[in-house]
């Protein structure tokens, strides 16, 4: 099953970039995945192909035109999921992308200016999603970046399946420090551990490395592994009884 990416935006251009080498090119050559990029303009009817205008109310820059957007959406028959690019989206997690990855492609709208008319979002069925709290220039950054994640997860794109397996955020915490030959530069060394063909010692020490640099580094990644962690097996609240 070819997973298929959709991309509406205004400067189809930009595709595949990035994506058209290293492992998602060799993929993307290979028919493992898709694309096809929609230039937004092409679904705008008037003569000077407008699709967008001031914001209602006043203020500065433009906002894209609903009935344009929806044009370019209902042009796409592939049933994926519908995902728009905005920094008021939700955070973008790599469990979201496992399950996009698992499907049968998706549809990314990117948006420009001052970004969408909201009515598009109670027209249509999209999922707003933002891949940080920082503003880019447009919306296809973050769709470089979402089908690259993507991707990389598509069956025979990376050389072996268990290769994400132990990377960060794939069990809630960051990855453990990794090292390779030589096994010494410039004073430092490779842990004596990861040299002493013990592999219970070994995982023992990648375990602990990984909650200590989460706990460090990420505090609000280790709250939430740590809250996952204490739930119980149903995933059912405990309930304390009156004394």
């Amino acid at each position: 099953m070819t997973f298929a990416a959709t991309v509406l935006t205004l400067y189809p251009e930009m595709f595949p970039g990035p994506l058209g080498i290293s492992l998602a090119g060799r993929a993307l050559g290979e028919g493992k995945w898709s694309l096809d990029a929609r230039n937004i303009r092409d679904f705008a009817t008037d003569k000077h192909r407008t699709v967008d205008e001031t914001p209602a109310g006043g203020g500065a820059g433009m906002v894209l035109k609903a009935d344009v957007l929806a044009a370019a959406i209902d042009s796409v028959a592939t049933g994926a999921p519908i995902l728009a690019m905005t920094p008021r989206g939700r955070p973008l997690t790599q469990a979201r992308v496992r399950d996009l990855a698992q499907g049968l492609g998706v549809t990314v709208l990117c948006g420009r200016f001052e970004g969408f008319d909201e009515r598009i979002f109670e027209a249509r069925a999209i999922e707003e999603v933002s891949i940080g709290d920082y503003i880019l220039s447009g919306g296809e950054m973050g769709a470089l970046v979402l089908l690259d994640a993507c991707i990389r997860l598509l069956p025979g794109v990376m050389g072996a399946a268990s290769s994400g397996d132990d990377e960060s955020f794939e069990s809630g915490l960051l990855e453990y420090p990794q090292y390779t030959r030589p096994f010494e530069w410039e004073g430092r060394t490779i842990p004596e551990v990861l040299r002493s063909g013990d592999h219970a010692r070994i995982s023992a020490w990648r375990k602990h490395m990984a909650e200590t640099d989460t706990r460090l580094r990420r505090p609000d990644l280790w709250e939430r592994h740590e809250g996952a962690r204490v739930q119980p097996p149903s995933g059912a609240r405990r309930q304390t009884k009156d004394a």
